[in-house]
């Protein structure tokens, strides 16, 4: 990577950048820098592999060198790349949101089962991958998607009209909170780390915004507000549905019960960790 002013090969530059990632300890190296090449050449990732005698000069190299110095830092691929994939799109990504994680779109999964629900609410919508994703798989839906971030909520405007979607209404405020609408499916992926913990993350999710991460005590601050909120925000035999950390369970669990919900269930995401919470409010 050091010969500024000669011509390598393209497979010379994909090994001299793996090297280097190694060095800094970035899982999947070769994969890291075959994205980022194929993103300064634009060109699909598997057409490297046809164009390994492909020669490179500085005009590649240089763009090149400095996504590789950023990534070698800690920066997230999907913030260099400037997009990222959730349930089989791609999105917009940068530090104005959460990266979302490959969990939360078994979370729209589960969402997408209740197939009567025609009114649904995104809390803390973010990046808005969520919301959108359920607009176009429910595109006769009614979906209202809230995050605190103005930040957050201009890229996941951005978002939305990447996908062309039209059936969400955008809302800035905390929680619940001046909400007096109805729903049948409220859906949340909020922070649930504790506080004390996101010093201990990966380099790659301090890049997160911190208000994405931060639950507070126990990680449970904001899960057990909404919890409390949104019985109100319900319609007869809605339900919430939560993303939490690894055993919270029991812990939310109860407050569900404490605030007068039935119908729980601990659900598990593919790697066996309860990490989804469902529960129904009925009414009388």
């Amino acid at each position: 990577m050091n010969q500024k002013n000669s011509f390598i090969s393209l497979l010379e530059v994909l090994q001299g950048g793996t090297a280097f990632l190694k060095k800094q300890n970035i899982e999947q190296p070769r994969l890291n820098v075959e994205l980022l090449l194929a993103h300064v050449l634009n060109i699909p990732r598997l057409e490297l592999y046809l164009q390994f005698d492909r020669m490179l000069g500085e005009v590649e190299k240089a763009p090149l060198r400095e996504l590789l110095r950023e990534r070698g830092r800690g920066v997230p691929l999907q913030h260099l790349l400037g997009t990222t994939e959730f349930f089989g799109r791609t999105f917009r990504s940068d530090a104005r949101g959460l990266i979302p994680r490959p969990e939360t779109e078994q979370l729209v999964e589960r969402a997408l089962t209740h197939h009567q629900a025609s009114r649904l609410l995104d809390v803390g919508t973010g990046s808005g991958v969520i919301a959108i994703t359920l607009a176009l798989e429910k595109p006769t839906a009614s979906i209202d998607a809230i995050d605190f971030s103005p930040e957050a909520l201009s890229l996941a405007q951005e978002n939305a009209a990447l996908h062309n979607v039209t059936n969400i209404q955008w809302h800035q405020g905390n929680l619940l909170e001046k909400q007096t609408q109805s729903w049948d499916l409220i859906v949340a992926n909020l922070p649930y780390i504790e506080a004390e913990e996101i010093p201990t993350l990966s380099r790659e999710v301090q890049y997160d915004p911190i208000m994405a991460l931060d639950g507070g005590k126990k990680g449970l601050v904001l899960i057990q507000k909404l919890i409390e909120q949104a019985p109100a925000g319900l319609a007869a035999g809605g339900r919430l549905l939560l993303e939490i950390g690894k055993d919270q369970e029991k812990e939310v669990i109860k407050l569900l019960e404490i605030n007068g919900y039935s119908d729980i269930l601990a659900l598990p995401d593919y790697q066996g960790v309860l990490r989804f919470v469902e529960a129904r409010m009925l009414r009388l």
